[in-house]
């Protein structure tokens, strides 16, 4: 059953082997060469997979995978019970929200500390499961870098999606997830990290003014 459809890839939820999974499906694109468009989705299967991988040996929740088919560019993971933060945050109460946010911005410092960039932070992609446990899904983006600026353009996400999705509470729910990230990787680098999304909005705003 196709439970997702995206721009690069499907994800269905299926059966399989007794267990409810998710197979994420990297499609072949017409406007590609057959050997290019082969060797792009096998590559980037191989690498979503990997930083899967990667960040749960950083400490950082993420689905189960239980088989990758690099024929079929596809994933086959575990489905991860649980409600989206996007759709939860705005509900929870100030205290249990900035925890929340605490914590998300906690699991973010231990990607970055792994020099594991995300690249698409948005709480859509941050699952919430009944024990209250956060998962990171959706790695499809994600690049390994120890720079500066990967980690402020990860985090400048971050920063919008609250902004579009959560706007009420976007300032102190960051301002949360900051703090969550300087408890993991120190205040020095969160400074850092911090001035270096004020420099990259400040690049954006003299983009749309010129």
């Amino acid at each position: 059953m196709l439970f997702k459809k995206g721009a690069e890839a499907n994800l269905y939820l299926e059966e399989w082997h007794d267990r409810k999974v998710i197979m994420k499906r990297r499609l072949p694109k017409e406007y590609r060469t057959t050997e290019l468009d082969e060797q792009i989705r096998f590559q980037r299967t191989i690498h979503e997979s990997q930083a899967i991988h990667r960040a749960k040996e950083a400490g950082v929740p993420t689905p189960t995978i239980f088989m990758i088919d690099t024929v079929e560019a596809t994933i086959i993971m575990e489905f991860v019970e649980g409600r989206q933060v996007k759709q939860i945050l705005n509900g929870l109460p100030r205290e249990e929200k900035l925890g929340l946010c605490h914590h998300i911005g906690m699991l973010i410092g231990r990607l970055h500390n792994h020099e594991i960039i995300h690249g698409d932070l948005t709480t859509s992609n941050m699952i919430q499961t009944q024990r209250g446990k956060v998962v990171l899904v959706d790695f499809g983006l994600s690049e390994q870098s120890k720079e500066l600026e990967a980690r402020g353009v990860d985090l400048h996400l971050m920063k919008r999606a609250f902004q579009s999705t959560h706007y009420k509470y976007a300032k102190e729910c960051f301002k949360a997830v900051m703090e969550g990230y300087a408890v993991t990787v120190g205040t020095t680098t969160a400074k850092k990290v911090m001035e270096k999304i004020k420099e990259i909005e400040k690049r954006g705003r003299y983009i749309s003014e010129r």
